[in-house]
């Protein structure tokens, strides 16, 4: 019997931090092309609004459907590869597919995506719509590794869109959250197998602040947690080999205690003390400074790119220019250390290499990520309120799927091309068929 891709009685829809919820007009889960593209134009000619979510990972309300008569889309029934160039790397991706199933499908053609985050619950669609990515000043993120889309349209058309086809929609889309079209199919450029030799110690925080934008251009993949009020980071070096060498995983019981007892359960423990005892904090993170990985081994590049993430929390992430990470950091960690409340979650550090997206987070400069979190069961506006302004003042550009406060005003000066995408949005889709509070707030509403 074939499944029925619409519900009569829709439930609230919250993200995975619970940082947004909304209740649509109506939720679908269609299982082929065919099927998405009857539902959007049915929907979307008898005057309603549509949102597409894939994993609801985006901590902002981006996917929220809180406009009326808003149609939920999820992508989960239409994942896959469709097609591989074993000779050039490209490979056609459905835009449903979860992160977390392409190494697998990958591996039997001798290929790789060639860079990762550290989180692949999302679908392809929604780490492609709000600039995804990983660490390393020799990648960039997701939407850089694009050479193609197939996009569907709010008109109902359904479009192959590239650098010589329609390259301005191509550009907007890229970054596209989620305004230009629905991702059907994005051909990515992969590259050939490899695996990762993870380095993972603690270091001196001052010795990382003076030689993180130095080391960052030498190493392959280099990135740091630091805690509220300790004197040590966690640095994490992968160092890119090629397949065939000797290989040194994590063993399932050193993984079972690290990465699970200790970085997930451990870590929510400590998150929960910290919150019924404020005053512990302190003592509490340098005890989660000391317990951080302190070791070194080798494995298939998924297996070290990607960490669990269990314990549920909110979380702001800024692009600052890496020329000022040093400055950015240590002003950063003067606010973090004078807050007046404990907080459990580390400071994660990143980077990435400049891209030429029109929206992309390192567009045209090379970038320095700086994230700051909360846990889930505490309040993470006023934290973020109180760090935020020190990204502002350096320029800093928000991720689209993390929380910041910035609006159409301020983008505009951030992106060179806001302009142009804003222009290409109102082109293919003047009326707001996937508008939504969020893309309103930050692109401007749409001109009808």
């Amino acid at each position: 019997m074939r499944r029925r891709a619409l519900t009569s009685k829709p439930p609230e829809w919250t993200n995975w931090a619970r940082s947004a919820r909304a209740t649509p007009a109506a939720v679908a889960t269609p299982h082929s092309e065919d099927e998405l593209v009857a539902l959007v134009r049915a929907h979307t000619a008898a005057g309603g609004r549509v949102k597409v979510v894939g994993g609801s990972h985006s901590f902002t309300p981006i996917a929220a459907p809180d406009l009326e008569n808003t149609l939920l889309i999820s992508l989960d029934g239409i994942q896959g590869i469709t097609h591989v160039d074993v000779i050039t790397g490209e490979v056609s991706v459905l835009g449903g597919t979860r992160l977390w199933t392409l190494a697998d499908a990958l591996e039997p053609y001798g290929l790789a995506l060639p860079n990762m985050g550290d989180i692949d619950h999302q679908s392809l669609a929604g780490a492609l719509s709000t600039g995804t990515h990983g660490t390393g000043l020799g990648f960039t993120g997701y939407s850089g590794m694009l050479t193609s889309l197939r996009l569907l349209l709010a008109s109902g058309q359904v479009v192959t869109v590239s650098r010589s086809q329609d390259p301005e929609l191509f550009e907007a889309a890229r970054v596209g959250l989620g305004a230009m079209g629905i991702i059907l199919e994005a051909t990515l450029r992969c590259v050939p197998s490899f695996d990762l030799a993870a380095a993972e110690h603690p270091e001196s925080l001052e010795g990382m602040l003076t030689s993180f934008v130095d080391r960052s251009r030498t190493e392959d993949h280099l990135e740091f947690y630091w805690f509220q009020h300790t004197d040590m980071v966690s640095a994490k070096v992968n160092t890119r080999r090629p397949m065939g060498g000797e290989r040194a995983p994590l063993k399932r019981a050193q993984h079972l205690v690290d990465d699970e007892i200790l970085g997930n359960g451990g870590h929510r423990a400590l998150c929960e003390l910290g919150r019924i005892l404020p005053r512990t904090v302190p003592r509490l993170n340098r005890f989660a400074a000391s317990a951080m990985g302190d070791r070194d081994y080798v494995d298939r590049s998924d297996r070290i790119f990607v960490s669990p993430r269990r314990t549920r929390f909110r979380e702001m992430e800024y692009a600052v220019p890496l020329a000022d990470a040093e400055e950015v950091l240590r002003e950063v960690i003067r606010v973090v250390n004078g807050y007046r409340d404990g907080i459990t979650f580390p400071i994660e550090v990143r980077t990435a290499a400049a891209d030429n997206t029109w929206l992309g987070t390192a567009s045209g400069r090379d970038s320095a990520y700086i994230a700051v979190h909360r846990f889930i069961k505490e309040d993470h506006l006023h934290y973020f309120a109180a760090v935020e302004p020190v990204f502002k003042a350096a320029g800093g550009r928000p991720h689209w799927g993390k929380i910041h406060t910035l609006n159409a005003q301020d983008l505009a000066g951030l992106y060179p091309h806001h302009a142009d995408a804003v222009r290409t949005r109102d082109r293919v889709d003047p009326t707001g068929r996937f508008s939504n509070r969020y893309l309103e707030t930050v692109l401007g509403p749409p001109p009808s």
